[in-house]
């Protein structure tokens, strides 16, 4: 089971100078990171991060994600920080290993509906488009329960073949209630965290 999902917009230019930098001045403690292809590994993702920071792999960047980590193993806030200077932007987290179960099962059965294969960095309409049908799905899950949610009512009319499609996957879902509502919170954060943003997001 993922125990966490972390959501992030890159900021290109900064990376390449800021993290190519300290990937530069550090390669030593970086290359533990890189075993058993240590050096080779470390030269591809110094190019490809003078190139763009979205050029790197699922894996690299979880590697330099890692890296972060053990820099400043108690101190969250000092991480994000980190990664923000280095162009890295982890604007949103999911950190119960349920609730990311339940928010990957969704993406999944979206992909498969929607025939959007939405890769680990996609761009910001695709994902704000998920994040629309997430909003309507769990408001008709939760519904039941007699929440209603503001939201959903606001984007229908602008988002109707969106909304018959989680329509017609709300009796196939086994998402429990209980998760549905952390769900619901997390795809209004997420929407409102991106409307407007013209980038990619990479969900890590």
């Amino acid at each position: 089971m993922t125990e966490e999902l972390y959501f992030i917009k890159t900021n290109p230019n900064i990376a390449k100078i800021n993290l190519y930098n300290k990937l530069c001045r550090e390669e030593e403690n970086f290359l533990s990171f890189l075993q058993p292809d240590g050096k080779a590994s470390l030269e591809i993702i110094k190019d490809k991060v003078k190139d763009s920071v979205e050029e790197l792999t699922r894996e690299e960047l979880l590697n330099i994600f890692l890296w972060f980590s053990k820099a400043y193993p108690s101190d969250h806030e000092e991480i994000r920080t980190q990664l923000f200077i280095h162009g890295i932007d982890l604007f949103y987290e999911i950190q119960s290993p349920v609730h990311t179960e339940s928010y990957l099962q969704l993406l999944s059965d979206y992909e498969k509906l929607s025939q959007e294969n939405l890769n680990y960095i996609v761009n910001a309409q695709n994902f704000n488009q998920f994040m629309i049908y997430g909003i309507f799905l769990t408001e008709m899950i939760n519904r039941e329960q007699g929440k209603e949610n503001i939201l959903s009512d606001y984007l229908k009319p602008d988002y109707k073949s969106l909304y018959a499609l989680a329509e017609s996957h709300s009796g196939l879902n086994n998402i429990d209630e209980k998760s549905s509502i952390h769900l619901q919170r997390y795809f209004n954060d997420l929407y409102d965290l991106t409307k407007f943003y013209k980038g990619s997001i990479i969900q890590l």
